[in-house]
């Protein structure tokens, strides 16, 4: 028999210029942060990313990202699910607005969701009325992140919505279940790896984001400061060690929580064979 012949190059040589390019873009870079940091004492290193200022930082930007990123799970799987399933006037147009967040510069998003936000903005003001203030405050951050990682759980669920037709749905109701069990039973088995990995794309935008948060978050010290700008005033004051130090823990708290997420989509989806 013929041995079937590739498009791409061969197995060795695809390998190698993969694993050439994560080095170049991804593996020196990451390392450059932790080979800089060692020009700090471990006393030193400590002191830095234990700082009670810098310590507020993490608690807001991992808090924020994490309720911005369940916020787009639960409604990014609704806008998915509407996209999807129904036809109604205007849904393109719908469509086409959910990847706004990706061509929008960062910086213009968090100031048009100052403008509408602040206390003299047009949902801000309403909201003052019942004693609820959002910029400049851990509220207006989560707004922000919520903003920026919705295109990242509707565009990984949508597909898989599309593949799983309707008659599925139709079946398990000819076959007595109600429509609670049809979508805890037959729908969300099939859905939770693609949510769970929209979850983790949308936590880890949220994590590094800058621009759309430091307008409405007002930067306030033990408020409302992120830790990526913890880190850019330190580069700002040539503090280049003490900056990639606090950048490391920040990776390596990334790393592993994407971790932990990426073994319960693995987890998901072993069950999911098995249950086939």
């Amino acid at each position: 028999m013929a041995k079937q012949k590739n498009v791409l190059p061969g197995f060795n040589l695809s390998l190698g210029y993969t694993l050439l390019y994560l080095s170049l873009i991804v593996l020196i870079p990451l390392s450059a942060a932790f080979i800089k940091t060692t020009e700090l004492s471990l006393n030193e290193f400590w002191a830095v990313v234990t700082a009670p200022r810098v310590v507020a930082s993490y608690k807001l930007t991992f808090g924020a990202s994490l309720f911005g990123a369940i916020i787009n799970g639960i409604f990014g799987l609704l806008t998915a699910w509407v996209l999807v399933r129904y036809t109604f006037p205007g849904k393109k147009i719908i469509d086409a607005l959910v990847d706004l967040p990706f061509a929008l510069p960062t910086a213009v998003a968090g100031i048009a969701l100052t403008a509408v936000y602040s206390t003299n903005g047009w949902i801000g003001h309403w909201l003052e009325q019942f004693g609820i203030k959002v910029a400049f405050t851990p509220l207006g951050v989560i707004i922000a992140l919520t903003f920026i990682g919705l295109p990242f759980v509707v565009r990984t669920i949508q597909p898989v919505l599309q593949d799983l037709e309707a008659e599925t749905e139709e079946a398990a109701a000819s076959l007595g279940a109600n429509r609670w069990q049809t979508f805890s039973k037959v729908i969300m088995p099939t859905l939770w790896p693609a949510l769970l990995t929209g979850f983790a794309l949308a936590f880890a935008r949220a994590i590094g984001e800058y621009g759309s948060v430091i307008f409405i978050a007002g930067n306030v010290p033990f408020v409302s400061e992120i830790t990526p700008l913890i880190i850019i005033t330190k580069l700002e004051q040539y503090e280049y060690a003490e900056a990639t130090a606090v950048a490391v823990v920040m990776l390596i708290i990334s790393f592993l929580l994407l971790f932990s997420i990426n073994g319960l989509q693995w987890w998901f989806s072993r069950r999911g064979t098995a249950g086939h």
